[in-house]
This record gives C-alpha cells, structure tokens and sequence, in this order.
C-alpha cells in the first residue's frame, strides 16, 4: 500500500528539492535550554561558585557539552526516523512504556506544585503585600492561559522574552562584579576542588556537570521540532545548529552565575540557604553591593528563569504526556489526539495545574509521593541516556545508516549515561535516607 501524502517519506522526498532551511536565533532549541535551567540550578551554580571560585568551570562546561549531545541524540532519532521518542522507547518493550506512564504523572503532580512555587517567592518579595499562595495560584493560571490558548509560534516567543530578561539581568551580573580572567582560566583546567575537612568533592563536582538542565524537558525536544515544522532529515542540520548554539547561551547564562557566586557571594561571606530560597538571600547581597535597584532586577530575573520553566513544562511535557496516552489508547502519535489542542494535552495541562494547587493551598507535604517522584525522577536522565544508545546504533529502531551514532556520538552517550547512572543512584539514596528520617 503506498504511503498518504502527509508522510514522513512523501515529506522527506519533498523537501529534497527545497532550499535548506536557515537558522534562526529563536528556535526549539532555545526553548529547551530556557526550560531546563530553573532557579534550583541557579542556586546550586552560585553555591559553586561561592564555595569553590571557578574551581568547577571545567565541569559546567562539560556539562553543557553532555547536554548538548543528549538533546541532539533525541532530536536526530525524531528528524530521521519520523516517529517521537516515545514510539522508540515503545519499542524497546512494555517496561519503558510502564516506567515512563507511571513517571509522567507522579512527576507532574509534584512538579506543578514546586514550578508555581518556585515562580511566586520572587514576585512575593517584589510585592510582600500579597501572599506567596496567591501569587503561586495566579502563576499556574496564566501558564496554563499562555499554553492552552496560545500556538506554538506564540508559545516560543514568549519564552524568548523571558531568556532574554533573565539572560540581560545574570549576564549583565557577572559584568558588573568583574570575572578575575586569570582564574577562570585557571578553572578550565580539569581539577576536583577539596572540603572544609579535605576530602575530594567528587559528588559536587559531578552534581554541577550532570544536573545543571537536566530535566525530563530535554527529552520534549523532538516534540518542539515538530512543532516548529521540522519534521524530516532535511532539517537535520538547522536542527544541530539550534540545539548547540542554544546551549552555548545557556552556558553563559550558568557561568555567569559561577562569577556572581565566585565574585559577590564568597566576598561577602554569606551562606545561602537550601533550594529556591537561597536566591532570595542573594537579593540583600546584591543590593549591599551595587545599589537598591539591582535586588528587583535581580528578582524579574529570577521570576523569567522560573516562569519559562513552568511554560515549558505546560507545554512540552504535555505533548510528551498526549503521545504517551494516543499510542496507549491505539491512536498513534499522528492522530489529533495527540497534538497540544487535542484532549490528553489539555488533561495533562489541567493535571499539572489543580491538584498541585491543593498541596500549595494546604500546606502539605506527601512523604510517600515525594519519595515515590524523587526515585523516578533520579531514574528519568539515566533512562534516556541508556535508551538512546540502542535506538540510535540498531537497524531494528529505525534509523538510517547515515544518520545512527559514531564512534565520538556512542562515547559521549555512554559518558553521560555513566554520569547519570552515577547521579540517578546517589539521588535514590538521598531519597530513601531522607524518608527513613521522616518516618523515624
């Protein structure tokens, strides 16, 4: 039977007689590498810096490098095969179907709550008059108004609104606390920084290379190219363009939080405190420092880097979510069904909005979902480091010879799936300690 006319064949035989397609700054790339990094990398980078200097450039760098080489693999699967991730994940058996449905919904449900959070404590400290609750519930609102109303196109400028006041506000940052060059070429130089007691800091090290944005968002990518129109292996090379030189600026965008760790925290002597919150101790820092006007600069920032998050996530994840359910249901990842303005979207939409608002409103703290999101959560990046090894070497997965991996391709994924096994394995044993203690 020969293939309809929307196929990824028909398509593919078309497009070689169409002029290449040209880069663009504002692309899917983009819109992955805003999305990945949160105000909980933020916070982990300043503590980096703050506490080592630019002792670990070296290894933000090489995990932008792993990043990049992650996001391309899923991408290059999506362009040459014309099927989703998850079709190849499908492949490999029920057990990634199961892992990744079970994953999907615990996750949103503890995502949404901490994403509206996350996005609200710096509006909270611009407007201290209204309640952190408030603002987390108006957050969620909007990011689902943006998403649900809003096309694609729109969607991606929205978010390039947003990396671009978050990159002006760190950016500019690190200019005005003038990097000491000399030591930061010195941190190019690969070294493992020693502890107060003098022992090597492995973990840390390893930490800030692998988990600066890492998120199950790097996965959406083949899902965003779609989006975008680009759809065949004629795209391939405006897809690689995109995808590097997107996480090249968030590689500016990290470092200059290393220096404002390095150049104001460490000067100051402050400790910052654990998770999100440890931004808003930086705020009278930065004020202190450099003038009132740069703590709500500081903040808007804050705000951009968390809110370009939950876009991505209500909209990215969601499509992730909409495929899952369309094949699990028979439909396929080409059927309406499966598209952002189709039902399982929306549902999932709906579902990382309302149900998390409870725990805001509540005040609660499930201990057994929290343990159940954070062991499935330090599996998700080894998950999709493992899997794209077979998908993209093995004929029986569907991807042209030209397009499978080399050898520098299988030696960087194998790199980054050890480091995320290594990762995965210390987060699980950070999760169980941490629920023993809470029952105890």
């Amino acid at each position: 039977m020969s293939q309809p006319p929307t196929s990824h064949a028909t398509n593919q035989a078309f497009g070689e007689h169409q002029p290449p397609p040209k880069w663009r700054i504002i692309g899917p790339g983009l819109v992955v590498a805003a999305t990945g990094v949160g105000a909980a990398d933020m916070v982990a980078t300043l503590v980096a810096g703050s506490n080592f200097g630019y002792g670990l450039l070296w290894a933000v760098i090489v995990g932008i490098i792993l990043k990049i080489v992650l996001v391309e693999g899923a991408g290059r699967f999506s362009l040459a095969t014309g099927r989703t991730i998850f079709e190849g994940w499908a492949s490999l058996g029920r057990w990634a179907t199961w892992y990744f449905g079970i994953y999907i919904i615990v996750w949103g449900f503890s995502y949404g709550a901490a994403a509206m959070a996350s996005t609200a404590m710096p509006l909270h400290a611009l407007f201290p008059g209204v309640d952190l609750k408030v603002f987390a519930v108006l957050t969620g609102l909007v990011g689902l108004a943006l998403v649900w109303f809003n096309r694609y196109a729109v969607f991606e400028k929205i978010t390039a609104v947003l990396v671009g006041i978050m990159f002006v506000v760190i950016v500019g940052l690190a200019i005005i606390a003038v990097p000491n060059v000399p030591e930061m070429l010195k941190g190019l130089i690969p070294m493992i920084p020693r502890g107060p007691d003098g022992s090597l800091e492995i973990a840390k090290t390893l930490a800030l290379a692998g988990g600066v944005g890492g998120t199950i968002t790097l996965a959406a990518y083949g899902y965003w190219l779609r989006e975008k129109g680009w759809s065949t292996p004629r795209f391939m090379r405006v897809m690689r363009i995109d995808n590097t030189m997107a996480y090249v600026m968030t590689g500016i965008f990290v470092i200059s939080m290393l220096i404002v760790g390095a150049e104001v925290v460490a000067t100051a002597g402050v400790k910052l405190g654990n998770g999100d919150k440890g931004l808003l101790d930086l705020v009278p820092v930065l004020q202190a420092k450099y003038g009132e006007w740069v703590g709500p600069a500081f903040l808007w920032g804050f705000f951009a880097a968390a809110f370009s998050s939950v876009l991505g996530v209500w909209n990215g994840v969601a499509l992730m979510f909409a495929d899952f359910w369309a094949n699990a249901r028979g439909k396929g990842s080409d059927s309406p069904e499966a598209k952002l303005d189709g039902p399982y979207a929306r549902f999932y939409m709906l579902w990382l909005t309302f149900p998390p608002m409870i725990l805001i409103l509540t005040g609660q703290d499930p201990v057994g979902l929290v343990l159940i999101y954070a062991v499935l959560g330090a599996l998700f990046m080894p998950f999709l480091a493992l899997t794209l090894l077979p998908l993209m070497n093995l004929p029986r997965f569907g991807v042209p010879k030209e397009w499978r991996n080399g050898w520098f391709g299988n030696l960087a994924l194998a790199i980054t799936a050890v480091l995320f096994v290594w990762l995965g394995a210390q987060q699980l044993v950070d999760a169980v300690s941490k629920f023993l203690a809470q029952l105890a």
